[in-house]
């Protein structure tokens, strides 16, 4: 990096991820990969390995330091973490208050992310086919299944905030998202707002176990099945777009120790559907200019992500 300028904008990335992580709709992953910064967010994790660290163990901490791309690490970092202590709160309020506005939302971010992994695809081949619907059937099987893993045990958490830190470095599925899937969302959006310090230090440690161990694969992955694996990703998104629909019919519905709502069984509605079932306002207009606004967003960052690309 060379200057103030540099980090500031590299800040603004981290920011862009944080938002990015909080919602169940596009990843910090993919505002890392268009924004120029992917690889080398990449880079850095994995440099973070057992042999760099008997440098920090020996005493050499600005060699560990710059063999980690520390610097970038930190300004990175910080500015993510700001970001989701900040929205976490009012992420909480919409779905509390604006459950299908919030939603709608989300559905226009996983539709645009969808865009934009179609068009990142380097080539159409049955490889690609496949993995598109792959990933469709996996997660839209999960919609019918939405409650299955959603013990808030501390193990459970570890597990989770493993498996969500690998979404969030992905390039198209979001770590929320897999929150969502397994029932932990609302878990952890809480634990952010309220500061539960307990629960939010086992999820890091799950975090933590989860990026150093994945980071590798996924390289590999990239490296080796990049066209064949963001083909999987793309097909994720494609099938969640069932489990994000704003209007549902909670169908059976369970609670857990704590008082938190388990939704097991559920199906999605038209807006029609919805006022003549439950005579609420289903909020169309709104819906709908709120997901024209998540795919602007998303769009958005992209041309943004294109034009300083390779700046940090």
């Amino acid at each position: 990096m060379r200057g103030p300028v540099d980090y500031l904008l590299l800040f603004f990335k981290g920011a862009a991820m944080g938002a990015a992580d909080v919602v169940p709709g596009v990843s910090g992953g993919t505002i890392a990969f268009i924004s120029g910064i992917y690889q080398r967010l990449l880079n850095a994790i994995r440099a973070v390995n057992l042999a760099n660290l008997k440098r920090l163990l020996c005493g050499d901490i600005k060699g560990f330091w710059q063999v980690i791309d520390g610097t970038f690490l930190a300004v990175l970092f910080t500015g993510i973490l700001l970001s989701i202590l900040s929205l976490a709160k009012l992420v909480s309020y919409g779905m509390q208050e604006h459950p299908i506005l919030l939603w709608s939302f989300f559905f226009g971010l996983i539709v645009a992310s969808i865009i934009w992994m179609l068009g990142n695809l380097d080539r159409w081949r049955w490889q690609e086919g496949l993995a598109i619907i792959v990933g469709t059937a996996a997660a839209a099987g999960l919609f019918w299944m939405p409650g299955a893993a959603a013990s808030e045990s501390l193990l459970m958490i570890f597990a989770a905030g493993a498996v969500a830190i690998c979404a969030m470095i992905l390039p198209g599925i979001s770590g929320s998202f897999i929150l969502v899937l397994i029932g932990l969302y609302p878990v952890l959006i809480e634990a952010i707002s309220e500061l539960q310090v307990v629960v939010l230090m086992v999820f890091a440690g799950g975090c933590l176990v989860g990026l150093m161990s994945f980071s590798r694969l996924l390289g590999w992955l990239l490296e080796h099945y990049r066209s064949t694996t963001l083909g999987l990703l793309t097909g994720f998104l494609v099938g969640s777009l069932a489990i994000v629909w704003p209007w549902k019919e909670k169908l059976i519905v369970m609670f857990t120790a704590s008082g938190k709502e388990v939704v097991l069984e559920q199906r999605n509605l038209l807006p029609g559907e919805y006022w003549q079932l439950f005579g609420d306002d289903p909020q169309t207009w709104p819906a709908i200019l709120l997901a024209l606004l998540g795919v602007a967003l998303v769009l958005g960052l992209e041309r943004l992500g294109g034009r300083h690309k390779g700046r940090v």
